[in-house]
């Protein structure tokens, strides 16, 4: 089994998935020929971290955390397949794994293999002053955003460092992850027993840093320094932070870091050719979050509800003997690999707390190669959020976004890890205390380990991500009259409403969520 997950993959520039401003067309021969399109697939937990522990471990944790490690209680399904003798193999340049907060993700697969240089990763101390034009093209630093336009100086970046190394197109990260993991399988995938191969790609995600030809390749009248690192902002343009022309630079140069990203896949395909392993290999590509790039004037990934660009990510899933080129509208999201890996490996139950669904049986079983929406035994519901943030539900049709009511607390965190997302050059404005004197010994659900619980109260320096934007603020969409999303109808009354907070509480209940969070929301 290959999974490639491609990371901020926005589902709706994807040729495959109706896209026409950027060139897919290695993905686009993927889904057209070998692959399975599914059509409602959502987010879960968020963001970069989150997302990898709902696919690795199978569990949602942003109800109760933030951004953390593998926890006691929990077994990934790497460990699973090592003791059921599968080889595993993690190809990455991503670098938040290697962070605190990620670092014990990789340490069950048979091996790995981390490619240095990108994003945040502290590779080099100092830059080569020769690199100019070899092949990396000037560009404002990682902070320019922060200190010109919001007046926060938030330092240097790591990264604008590395690329000064950079001497072809092949030694960027993204390219040498994708290589890497194309030599493995030519040479270090097992000729008769399972493997799994993960590729964990930080591409398409910023630093959106490509070399000729890619660069300009959308944009090739913009003169000056590229616009490599994207804002985090709202209304950017509106309150004059940003030029709409500054905002079609990044665009485009996303464009060109997904167009490269897509190039470099073609290897991982070609090395499935080469070795024949097609017809006995599931080939799934995902992605953990999309980003926003000017829709709705958001950037990035600020404190706003999940909108479509963001919270719809593609999935594209090449099982053995079902046809290429089909789509599947059942509703599913990212816990659903995890218990998929599990199927695929005929893994027995773990025992633990699951909160995903094979996707097995759209691919494989009764009826497959139809590919219908929900039926029995799949999805009604699936959820997903940010720590301290907004809540949601669909139900593949309607969306619901409820914040919290009043106020955001009450709040805990729980965690015998203690760690949360690296922010380079503001540890000091958001690092988080440590845990005090309030804290006390709870249980997660279906655990007899005891986890450490800290509430959190008005005037606490609290978790990054946690937003008081998600105060009193709910939002519902009905997808299939308003796919824009123009027309918010919570708080407008009516059935539709009604059932949607029954539909999260139900939800909320099912994965066993604090009962903290349901009164936060205020439908406990």
């Amino acid at each position: 089994m290959v999974v490639v997950l491609l990371d901020s993959l926005n589902r709706h520039m994807l040729g495959s998935y109706g896209g026409a401003e950027f060139e897919t067309p290695v993905l686009d021969r993927f889904a057209r020929e070998r692959a399975v399109r599914f059509t409602s697939h959502v987010t879960g937990s968020l963001p970069c971290m989150p997302a990898r522990h709902d696919i690795l471990c199978g569990v949602l944790d942003f109800l109760w955390r933030p951004w953390g490690s593998i926890e006691l209680w929990e077994e990934p399904i790497t460990q699973r397949l090592r003791r059921a003798g599968v080889t595993t193999m993690l190809v990455s340049d991503h670098p938040h794994l290697f962070e605190v907060g990620g670092e014990n993700y990789h340490t069950d697969f048979s091996a790995w293999d981390y490619v240095r240089g990108h994003e945040g990763d502290p590779w080099r101390t100092y830059s080569d002053p020769t690199y100019i034009g070899a092949p990396a093209l000037p560009a404002r630093h990682g902070g320019w955003y922060w200190t010109e336009r919001i007046g926060l100086d938030s330092g240097e970046r790591p990264y604008d460092r590395s690329r000064t190394f950079f001497r072809a197109e092949e030694d960027f990260p993204g390219p040498r992850t994708m290589r890497t993991a194309a030599d493995w399988l030519r040479r270090g995938a097992p000729d008769n027993s399972p493997f799994l191969l993960f590729v964990d790609e930080f591409d398409p995600h910023e630093p959106f840093d490509t070399p000729a030809p890619w660069a300009g390749r959308y944009d090739s009248d913009w003169e000056g320094d590229l616009l490599i690192w994207p804002p985090y902002d709202i209304d950017a343009v509106a309150k004059g932070r940003l030029s709409e022309r500054e905002g079609r630079q990044i665009r485009a140069n996303y464009g060109a870091k997904l167009s490269m990203t897509d190039r470099w896949m073609g290897e991982i395909f070609a090395a499935l050719d080469a070795r024949g392993l097609w017809e006995s290999t599931v080939v799934v590509v995902c992605t953990d979050h999309g980003h926003y790039l000017g829709e709705k004037d958001i950037w990035g990934k600020p404190g706003v509800m999940q909108y479509e660009p963001l919270g719809h990510i593609p999935l594209l899933v090449s099982w053995p003997g079902a046809p290429g080129g089909g789509t599947c509208s059942a509703l599913t999201t990212n816990v659903d690999i995890s218990a998929t890996i599990a199927d695929v490996f005929g893994l027995p139950d773990s025992g633990t707390a699951s909160h995903g669904m094979s996707l097995a049986p759209l691919l494989a079983g009764p009826g497959a190669g139809v590919y219908a929406g929900a039926g029995a035994g799949r999805r009604e519901w699936a959820i997903g959020g940010v720590y301290g943030n907004w809540v949601q539900v669909t139900d593949g049709r309607r969306k619901y976004a409820r914040g919290a009511v009043g106020t955001n607390f009450p709040l805990s965190m729980w965690s015998n890890r203690w760690s949360t997302m690296p922010i380079h050059g503001l540890e000091d404005l958001v690092r988080l205390p440590p845990p005090d004197r309030r804290a006390r010994l709870d249980y997660m659900p279906g655990s007899d380990v005891p986890v450490i619980r800290q509430p959190f109260a008005p005037g606490d320096r609290l978790p990054f991500w946690v937003g008081a934007n998600a105060v009193d603020a709910h939002f519902l969409f009905d997808l299939d009259v308003d796919p824009a999303e123009d027309e918010n109808r919570a708080g407008a009354g009516g059935t539709d409403e009604s059932e949607m907070i029954e539909l999260l509480r139900v939800a909320l209940k099912c994965v066993e969520a604090p009962e903290e969070q349901l009164a936060r929301l205020g439908i406990a």
